[in-house]
């Protein structure tokens, strides 16, 4: 079934449409490594806290140049305060810290069920139907991701705790979830997209500092430039650039097939954690790799392709 908005099957192969879906793919699929890069030199909470301040600078000027208005009425406040403490805070502020215990492309394979709770919540809060085949295809998924977690446990440096990594990925999947299905409502899909979640970061980041004063005292900072090209990458390229490109996507694919870059972004996290982390492939590894990619691609088979 094909939404109004997603054209015929070939005009897929356009490059105004392949183009921009390799490269968000290629883009978040490398925020991942990118994090990993800068654990360690500065607190975790101070780094999501940089990141967004920056974020929401860049927003604000994406949005003003789309003209849309920057004012929020107060149901607006309030998606945009739902947004950024879900989203912002909750899901990033637990996201970082686990990826010191975690290799990158294992945390963007988690991630990728996000899928899950979305469609639970947006069923209980949104009424939308979910069908048996999506609950087949993410049991798939679960089953090769197990089998990626028993590898890690396995092969993880004593160093590291892989399990605290897991709980703390999980409970930023369920951040993010909520935040997805505030965005998802009538209400925000109402209104332009870009003045909510440029307030959104704006209060995500003073959460954020708060937390970083709580957890870490005093702001700090790292003047190198791998630090400050990082938090410019994910600030700028990795959320400012990418939204406009996953719209245009959204319009031209359609949300269903559009969805699929959630399969392609842990296949390029993988890859870098290959080349640069030094990600050791086990047998185990690549059974829980397939089964896990198989399983979301049966999972959004299974969708709808208009949500």
């Amino acid at each position: 079934m094909k939404g109004a908005s997603t054209p015929a099957g070939e005009s897929l192969l356009r490059p105004r449409v392949v183009l921009p879906f390799l490269a968000v793919a290629l883009i978040w699929g490398s925020t991942w490594l990118v994090i990993k890069g800068g654990a360690g030199s500065v607190p975790p909470a101070w780094s999501v806290c940089y990141r967004f301040a920056v974020s929401a600078l860049g927003t604000f000027v994406l949005a003003i140049g789309r003209r849309d208005s920057l004012r929020l009425d107060a149901q607006g406040w309030r998606l945009a305060a739902g947004i950024g403490l879900f989203h912002f805070t909750i899901n990033y502020q637990f996201l970082y810290p686990a990826e010191q215990h975690l290799t990158s492309g294992l945390v963007a394979v988690l991630y990728a069920l996000l899928m899950v709770p979305n469609a639970l919540l947006a069923h209980v809060f949104l009424g939308q139907r979910v069908a048996r085949g999506f609950w087949a295809g993410s049991a798939v998924a679960l089953a090769g991701i197990t089998l990626l977690v028993m590898n890690e446990v396995r092969v993880a440096p004593a160093t590291t705790t892989p399990w605290l990594g897991i709980g703390m990925v999980t409970i930023s999947i369920l951040g993010a979830s909520v935040a997805n299905v505030i965005q998802a409502s009538g209400a925000a899909r109402s209104r332009p997209v870009l003045p909510i979640l440029a307030w959104g970061m704006v209060i995500g980041t003073l959460a954020d500092g708060l937390i970083a004063l709580t957890l870490s005292g005093p702001p700090s900072f790292d003047r190198t430039w791998p630090y400050v090209s990082g938090v410019l990458y994910l600030s700028l390229v990795g959320s400012v650039i990418t939204f406009p490109l996953y719209f245009q996507l959204l319009k031209d694919m359609g949300a269903g097939r559009a969805a699929y870059n959630g399969v392609l972004v842990p296949v390029v996290a993988m890859t870098l954690s290959t080349l640069f982390e030094g990600y050791r492939w086990t047998a185990l590894a690549v059974a829980g790799s397939v089964l896990a990619m198989v399983g979301l691609v049966m999972a959004l088979r299974a969708r709808n392709p208009s949500r």
